[in-house]
């Protein structure tokens, strides 16, 4: 027989054996257990959390002759077919391949007929999202008055694709990331189960480079099983594998920048490349390195907020007490940046090194974090120059002032930092609706090159931009058409450009926001549909800090 990959081999048969969806497992078992099944049900989540899983278990439990705590018993007639896919009373559907009203149409035609066996008629739709606005439409009527015998599980990784109609007539179950130590669980418990040897330090390793997804971790360990087979696998052996960087080098990396050590910096970037490494897994890697060192230096419980060994921790607390919060937001922008830059590029080792320098060189900028580090190098050298006994000399107010020397306007950053000090109040829904219906006047108060690009298809209103509320009614959503080339999002892929748009939206309603760029093509695909771009909003980072 053919090798089975883990994720496949170990995929849950029961309620019980699901990982890190507690909440939604247990919703579902008491409907079984109390016969109060719903007709719809939407699952959102991001890939590998367990809605396919838990849709085909759930179909499975819906037809079991002998449930066993809202959970299928997996030996009757039913769980049986289910299982090895020959039942009638479940229909799995790609939406991505399936998603023109024809296939819709077939549906609604097959659910006149009640199950020939088993109690209900099961239509699990994945990437349910892909569907086009016609088949949207087919699927309205027959989602809000199905027959009894009839139940629809609609699972996507994008729930804000869809219509308000659909989502409106579903019970929504949103997926959680599933955290690195039941991923870790459960990976040394399947690597006990096919008899093969791990370090603990590997497995958890292998779980964190999963990012809340318990198939990617599976697919990752299968890997590096694979490459190591028939040896106990280490942690080196998996760093080796998967092109990971251990997180020594990250504080090399970081002790040159701070140093400013360019040549040096530039020697572990040259290390990085020649030892194989993946680039663009290490810019995200070490951009999630300095988000942790920024939660430490914030946050007073960050043992809650890192998934690290503890003597990890003890280095990230050590590096955090010696730099400023400034500084780490500014790093983190910088790779942030280069983490969205890197991954079309075709030169990745020069987009890396150029964002190395620009954190060793921060003169070569001239965004507000830039200055502030650029204060903050100035006064270390300063405090060294006192701790050699050495007085530095006054700034003489009439000589003349180059753009190279590193003198700041104190009146600027001054307003500066009372503009950071100001907090404003939340937007309410209200606030975002008046700022939607008057975005036309916002869109007047904005820089010249910002409405060039917002107001270049202004003639033709099918392709208008448009400021619109989220489904979940928290967050404004600036819709940009692309036509004939993409500069508008070239230009907004810039994050002090959405942050400008997003600092006038606020002092229109003098209220604070939450606020994205998505960019549709004008172009469509082959399933009709128009497609999405996010633009990457670096101005928000998307962690809870609490800070005390």
């Amino acid at each position: 027989m053919s090798y089975v990959a883990l994720y496949r081999k170990w995929r849950p048969d029961t309620f019980d054996e699901v990982k890190g969806q507690d909440h939604i497992v247990t919703t579902l078992r008491n409907q079984i257990k109390n016969d109060r099944l719903g007709h719809a049900f939407l699952f959102c989540g991001t890939r590998g959390t367990g809605k396919t899983s838990i849709a085909k278990i759930f179909a499975k439990a819906c037809n079991c002759e002998h449930p066993v705590d809202g959970s299928p018993c997996n030996e009757c007639a039913s769980c049986r077919a289910i299982s090895d896919g020959s039942s009638l009373n479940v229909i799995e559907i790609d939406a991505a391949s399936n998603n023109g009203v024809d296939n819709i149409r077939q549906i609604r035609e097959e659910v006149a007929y009640p199950p020939t066996e088993g109690k209900y008629k099961v239509y699990i739709i994945d990437e349910v999202h892909m569907l086009s606005p016609g088949a949207f439409n087919a699927l309205l009527k027959t989602l809000e008055e199905p027959p009894s015998y009839v139940i629809f599980i609609l699972a996507t990784t994008e729930s804000h694709k869809i219509p308000i109609t659909i989502s409106s007539r579903c019970q929504k179950y949103d997926f959680r990331r599933i955290p690195v130590d039941v991923i870790s669980d459960r990976l040394e418990e399947l690597m006990n189960r096919e008899g093969l040897d791990a370090d603990k330090k590997a497995i958890d390793y292998i779980a964190k480079s999963g990012d809340g997804s318990m198939r990617d971790a599976l697919s990752i360990l299968d890997q590096c099983v694979a490459f190591n087979l028939g040896q106990k696998l280490t942690y080196d052996n998996v760093l080796e594998t998967i092109g990971a960087v251990d997180i020594d080098t990250f504080a090399r990396l970081l002790e040159c920048v701070l140093e400013s050590d360019v040549e040096h910096a530039i020697d572990v970037v040259d290390e990085v490349v020649w030892q194989g490494r993946e680039l663009g897994r290490f810019v995200n890697e070490f951009t999630w390195f300095l988000r942790n060192i920024l939660v430490v230096k914030l946050s007073s419980a960050e043992g809650d907020r890192l998934d690290m060994t503890k003597e990890n921790l003890e280095r990230i607390r050590e590096i955090s007490g010696h730099m400023e919060e400034s500084t780490i937001v500014r790093y983190i922008n910088v790779f942030s940046d280069t983490a969205a830059s890197i991954k079309y590029s075709s030169q990745k080792r020069i987009v890396l090194e150029m964002a190395v320098i620009k954190l060793c060189r921060p003169q070569m900028e001239v965004d507000t974090t830039s200055l502030i580090e650029r204060v903050r190098m100035l006064e270390k050298k300063l405090d060294d120059l006192e701790a050699n006994g050495i007085q530095a000399a006054p700034v003489q107010s009439a000589a003349p002032v180059s753009p190279a020397d590193d003198v700041i306007d104190q009146k600027g950053m001054k307003e500066y930092q009372d503009k950071l000090a100001m907090e404003l109040p939340k937007a309410e829904f209200e606030d975002l609706q008046r700022a939607a219906e008057n975005w036309n006047d916002i869109l007047e108060k904005l820089s010249v090159p910002a409405r060039r690009y917002l107001k270049r298809n202004d003639a033709d209103p099918a392709i208008r931009t448009k400021l619109i509320l989220s489904d979940d009614h928290r967050r404004l959503l600036l819709m940009i058409p692309l036509t004939d080339d993409d500069m508008p999002k070239l230009y907004f892929d810039k994050p002090e450009n959405v942050e400008h748009v997003k600092s006038v939206i606020e002092e229109y309603l003098g209220r604070e926001i939450e606020f994205e760029i998505l960019c549709t093509r004008n172009s469509h695909s082959d399933n009709g549909r128009l497609e999405t771009e996010n633009i990457l909003n670096l101005n928000k980072i998307n962690f809870p800090i609490d800070k005390k």
